[in-house]
């Protein structure tokens, strides 16, 4: 069972940044892909940025493509991403997510069916 604890929401007007945190509580976090995903009110779940076991491959939704960067300590048990300029439209709960299976459990890494374990949720507001 892994835990997942995300940090780092909160008010920001647009063109600000934030770093969210997602601190694992697996004794083997480094053999886990993360992801970070959103969801707005009234809309569905919605795929944000994916990162392997070892940082090597990274995937982003086009829209946060050149401002959002994803990165993970594996030391410290925990994932990041660092949200710039940013935009009304990013304002949503944000949350990570775990999977140990390199291939995604056979599904897509955009897909959160993908993953096995989510956090509660870090909720971010940016004000035009």
């Amino acid at each position: 069972q892994v835990q997942l604890v995300e940090s780092g929401g909160g008010l920001v007007q647009a063109g600000g940044s934030l770093r969210l945190s997602c601190a694992a509580s697996a004794r083997t976090f480094s053999e886990y892909a993360m992801g970070w995903f959103r969801q707005a009110p009234g809309k569905e779940r919605e795929f944000v940025a994916a990162i392997s076991w070892s940082g090597g491959t990274i995937y982003y939704v086009d829209s946060v493509k050149g401002r959002f960067t994803i990165s993970r300590d594996n030391a410290e048990n925990t994932v990041y991403l660092q949200m710039n300029s940013l935009k009304p439209e990013d304002t949503a709960v944000y949350y990570c997510a775990a999977v140990q299976d390199a291939h995604y459990n056979g599904n897509y890494y955009y897909d959160p069916i993908a993953y096995d374990y989510w956090g509660q949720g870090t909720q971010v507001t940016v004000s035009s």
